[in-house]
């Protein structure tokens, strides 16, 4: 995944109960990047931020406003520099609209108090305005822990801890300083922790003592064994579990066990326009959340599109003589709230 998705590949396991392969989880992959997509292209803009420069022709050669830029597409959240026939435009003279409920901007205006109060042509009218900046709808963010090992430049797996481990999945989009990170993979590593008392291999067995609960997080996966464990809660130094998760088998255990968690993060480093660069042990990691109801429908998109697919794409509503094709309303009806809130709307432009 080189493109940011807006679900993970734990989400869609955990609404379809997907035991862990490597069949499901290029399967799954591949509906996350076609659902994330779909979204994009139903309300025609990329929620996730990337890092870029880009440029646009002279507005004046349509007689537009010589003030005003329509970025259209091209929406912005923040901006670093703005030059206009190869001059650097001064911060305080660019002005980001609407500035009543952005980001996302949806154009740049120039003061028209201030000395440059007009997009300037160069030699032609073509490409002479860029603009540098973070473009994407919003920037909104969830910190999350610390990363336990340094890492430099080159490297492709990032440490974490509990914390960072429980609320990160495959298709996550981290920040560590300045850059993003692109979560492609997880492994398991030991936790330095051991299975205090004995553990029988029944589904009713869920606390599971350990030697210090400090070191864990509700909602981490856990591995004992070969049996996997998801936390679903932390009393002291005893975690809730449910027992046999992704598919793994109830078994006994014993006291001294090891236990492992998927904390070692197999990453595309310098994602989305940033550059990858070294971060010391103890570094915040932060994960970048897309808004709620694109989240929600990129997982609408990609169950259905693994549904069909295991259907041969005629996908029933019952079963026997009385089948017929399913409707999908659900679905269609999600597609159109997700729209209404948050598609970008036509705009009309006169020239």
């Amino acid at each position: 995944m080189q493109i940011a998705v807006y679900a993970t590949r734990e989400d869609i396991k955990a609404a379809l109960d997907v035991k862990a392969t490597a069949r499901a989880n290029r399967a799954i992959d591949r509906a996350l990047a076609s659902g994330s997509r779909a979204v994009d292209g139903l309300c025609r803009r990329r929620f996730y931020p990337m890092v870029a420069t880009r440029s646009w022709d002279w507005p004046n050669a349509q007689r537009a406003r010589p003030w005003r830029l329509w970025l259209d597409e091209n929406e912005l959240i923040s901006v670093t520099e703005v030059t206009t026939g190869g001059t650097v435009v001064p911060a305080e003279s660019v002005l980001l609209e609407p500035n009543a409920y952005g980001p996302p901007y949806n154009q740049v205006q120039l003061d028209t108090a201030s000395a440059t109060s007009g997009w300037i042509g160069g030699d032609t009218h073509q490409r002479t305005i860029t603009i540098s900046g973070l473009y994407g709808y919003r920037d909104d963010e969830t910190p999350l822990g610390t990363t336990t090992a340094s890492v430099d430049d080159a490297a492709t797996t990032v440490t974490v801890d509990a914390t960072t481990s429980a609320d990160t999945g495959v298709g996550s989009v981290l920040r560590i300083g300045a850059e993003r990170l692109l979560v492609t993979g997880r492994t398991q590593v030991a936790t330095g922790e051991t299975l205090a008392a004995d553990v029988d291999g029944q589904a009713k067995t869920t606390v599971i003592p350990v030697q210090d609960g400090t070191e864990f997080a509700v909602d981490e996966t856990i591995l004992l064994d070969g049996e996997q464990l998801l936390i679903v809660d932390i009393a002291g130094n005893s975690l809730i579990v449910r027992r046999a998760w992704d598919g793994s088998t109830l078994a006994p255990h014993s006291a001294g066990d090891a236990l492992y968690a998927p904390r070692s993060l197999t990453v595309t480093r310098g994602a989305l326009g940033t550059t990858a660069g070294a971060h010391p042990t103890g570094s915040a990691v932060a994960r970048w959340d897309p808004p709620a109801l694109v989240h929600q429908l990129t997982l609408a998109e990609a169950i259905n599109s693994l549904l069909q697919e295991q259907s041969g794409w005629f996908r029933t509503a019952t079963g026997g003589s009385t089948s017929r094709e399913a409707t999908l309303d659900a679905l269609k009806g999600l597609r159109e709230q997700t729209f209404n809130a948050l598609g970008r709307k036509a705009r009309l432009r006169g020239v």
